[in-house]
């Protein structure tokens, strides 16, 4: 019989963008040929994952998986879940 362990999870580094309707050129860039589409009169984001479409909506963080997928990520989640690294800092993929 399998005994029920305790786990944690392994730090990943990620590289993410907040969405802020004003910047989304630059979203647009770090997307790049990554299938997602732009509605205009709605000023969202719909972005192509495996579990299908998701909304990306001003505020909301656009993060780069480990293997190079797009995924959103609202706020309270992404500061809840995410410390920023300084330039000359890295984390190891343990």
């Amino acid at each position: 019989m399998n005994k029920v362990k305790k786990y944690i999870k392994k730090p990943i580094q990620i590289e993410a963008i907040q969405y802020l309707s004003t910047n989304l050129l630059e979203v647009q860039k770090f997307i790049g040929d990554f299938p997602y589409k732009y509605l205009p009169q709605e000023n969202i984001l719909l972005i192509t994952t495996l579990e299908g479409d998701h909304i990306v909506r001003h505020g909301d963080f656009v993060i780069k998986g480990i293997y190079g997928e797009f995924y959103p990520c609202k706020p309270d989640i992404f500061n809840a879940s995410y410390t920023e690294v300084e330039e000359d800092n890295s984390i190891s993929n343990q």
